[in-house]
C-alpha cells in the first residue's frame, strides 16, 4: 500500500495499519505482534467448535456479557458492563468482600500411575518428589529449547497420581507425545474435574461454611478433599490475585456444575460474594503472569521472573535442562543470551481500567524508535497509579531507568505522545501469601525446590 493510499485512510485505520519493525526480538521465531489496531468492534462467534464449561450457561445467567476463548474453551471476562463501572467495580468486590470465578479453562489433566512421579519429574523443572500428596506446587514445564510451554499448578493427589491445572497451551498433546518416547507406565489424559475460584478476604469464611473448619488450617497450596451439597470436590488454597483465595475441584463436573455453583451462591450470600471474571488487574498487582500475555515458548524463565523456578541442584533430568543450565551459566557471568526482559513499570496517563487490545510499544525517550513492549497493563487504586508489567532490553532493566509508554489516546495525557514511565520492582503490592519466588529470594536464593 502507497504512503498516499494510507494517508487518505480514515483514522482508526490509519492507526491499524501502524506496524513497528524497529524492536529487535532476536532470536524468536515468530516475533510477538506489535501491530497496533486498537478495539475491534467484532463479535465472538459461538459454536460447537469450541467447548463450553459446565459452568457456561450459569455464568450467562449471572450476567456474563463479553468472553475470550482459552484452552479451546469459552471463558467469561465480564459480569458488570462498563456502563455500570466495569471491570473496576468486580476489583473492588474481590478486594473488599469474595467473589466467584468460573475457571473450568484450567483443563485438569491427570498422570496417574506407578511411574507417576518419575513421569512429572521429567517435565517439569522442580522437583516432583518435593510434593507430598495433597499438596501443589506452581511449576513451569520446557521444552528442550527452555522455552516455557506452561505454567500450570500442579496438584498431587496421591503417591501415583498427579492433576495439572493447567494455563493456555495444550498441554495433554505434549505430555502424551513425550511419553510415547519414554514410555512410563502411566496414563495421561483429561478428567471430568472443573474448578472454581473463590478470592477475596472473605474466602476464607466462606469455605468455612462450605466444608467447615478444617479450611482454616489448609496451608497455601495445600489440598482437602470434601463434599459439598453431597458434590465431591479437592480444595485448594490456590488463586490468580495475590488475594486470600481458594479453588474447587468439582468432579465429575458435567453432571454436578449447577449443583455447586448453587450451594456456593447460597453460602455466599451473607458474605457479599459476587461472579466476577479473572482480576487481572490484581494479579498484575502481584506479579502474577499469564501464559500467551506475559510469557510463551519462546520466553526463557530467566527473562520473565521465573528464573527462581530452575534449581541450582535437582537429582533427575528433565526436558530443557541443559538448555537453561546454559543460559544460568552465562548470566552467572554477567552475559545475557537473551535481548529483552520482563519489568515492572509504573506509568502515567488517564486510568486504564479494562483490558488492553494491542501490546502498547515504550521508548527509551520521547523521541526515539519503540524499543519494547507492554504485556499486561491496569489501574492500580491502592497505589494510584497505572501499573504494567513489559518486556524492555536488558540494558534498560535497571530499577527507576526512565522510559516512555505510547498509550491509545483515551488513556494517553497528549494525543500522539507517549506517557512517562519507569522502571520499578515486582510485585507491585504484597500478596496475602508470598510466592516462591519472594520467599526464596527473602533467604538470599535464587531457586526454589
Amino acid at each position: 500500500m502507497s504512503d498516499a493510499t494510507i494517508t487518505n485512510l480514515s483514522p482508526r485505520l490509519r492507526y491499524a495499519r501502524q506496524q513497528c519493525q524497529s524492536i529487535d526480538q532476536t532470536p524468536r521465531r515468530v516475533p510477538i505482534n506489535l501491530r497496533q489496531s486498537g478495539p475491534t468492534p467484532t463479535e465472538l462467534l459461538i459454536s460447537t467448535r469450541v467447548r463450553k464449561s459446565p459452568y457456561w450457561h450459569l455464568s450467562q445467567e449471572a450476567g456474563c456479557w463479553r468472553a475470550t476463548v482459552y484452552n479451546r474453551m469459552y471463558h467469561p471476562r465480564g459480569y458488570v458492563r462498563p456502563e455500570d463501572g466495569g471491570a473496576m467495580v468486580e476489583y473492588r468486590s474481590l478486594v473488599e468482600d469474595v467473589t466467584l470465578w468460573n475457571v473450568a479453562v484450567e483443563r485438569q489433566i491427570r498422570v496417574k500411575g506407578p511411574d507417576a512421579e518419575a513421569f512429572v519429574d521429567k517435565v517439569i523443572t522442580r522437583n516432583a518428589s518435593a510434593i507430598a500428596p495433597l499438596h501443589g506446587k506452581y511449576v513451569i514445564l520446557c521444552n528442550e529449547e527452555g522455552g516455557i510451554i506452561n505454567d500450570p499448578v500442579l496438584l498431587r493427589l496421591a503417591e501415583d497420581e498427579f492433576w495439572f491445572s493447567i494455563s493456555d497451551s495444550d498441554l495433554e498433546l505434549w505430555l502424551r507425545g513425550v511419553n510415547l518416547g519414554l514410555g512410563y507406565d502411566v496414563t495421561i489424559g483429561e478428567i471430568d474435574v472443573a474448578p472454581l475460584q473463590i478470592q477475596g478476604p472473605k474466602s476464607e469464611a466462606l469455605l468455612v461454611d462450605l466444608v467447615g473448619e478444617g479450611v482454616r488450617t489448609l496451608p497455601y497450596y495445600g489440598l482437602l478433599e470434601a463434599d459439598i451439597a453431597g458434590c465431591s470436590v479437592v480444595v485448594s488454597q490456590t488463586g490468580f490475585t495475590g488475594e486470600k483465595g481458594y479453588e474447587i475441584y468439582l468432579r465429575d463436573a458435567s453432571l454436578h456444575a449447577e449443583t455447586l455453583w448453587e450451594a456456593v451462591l447460597a453460602a455466599g450470600e451473607k458474605h457479599k460474594l459476587a461472579v466476577i471474571a479473572p482480576a487481572h488487574h490484581r494479579r498484575i498487582a502481584a506479579g502474577i503472569l499469564s501464559w500467551g500475555q506475559d510469557l510463551d515458548q519462546e520466553t526463557l524463565p530467566f527473562q520473565c521472573n521465573l528464573g527462581y523456578q530452575v534449581p541450582r541442584q535437582k537429582a533427575v533430568d528433565y526436558i530443557g535442562r541443559s538448555a537453561l543450565e546454559a543460559v544460568r551459566a552465562e548470566l552467572d557471568q554477567g552475559r545475557y543470551p537473551f535481548r529483552q526482559t520482563l519489568v515492572g513499570l509504573v506509568l502515567g496517563g488517564h486510568p486504564i481500567d479494562d483490558y488492553a487490545p494491542d501490546f502498547w510499544l515504550i521508548s527509551a525517550s520521547q523521541d526515539d524508535e519503540p524499543i519494547g513492549y507492554v504485556t499486561s497493563p491496569w489501574y492500580s487504586p491502592e497505589l494510584g497509579t497505572n501499573i504494567a508489567m513489559g518486556y524492555v532490553p536488558v540494558t534498560h532493566q535497571a530499577l527507576e531507568t526512565p522510559l516512555r509508554v505510547w498509550l491509545p489516546e483515551p488513556y494517553a495525557e497528549r494525543p500522539g505522545e507517549p506517557v512517562a514511565a519507569r522502571v520499578v520492582e515486582l510485585p507491585f503490592r504484597a500478596s496475602v501469601n508470598p510466592s516462591a519466588r519472594e520467599t526464596a529470594r527473602s533467604r538470599g536464593q535464587d531457586s526454589a525446590l
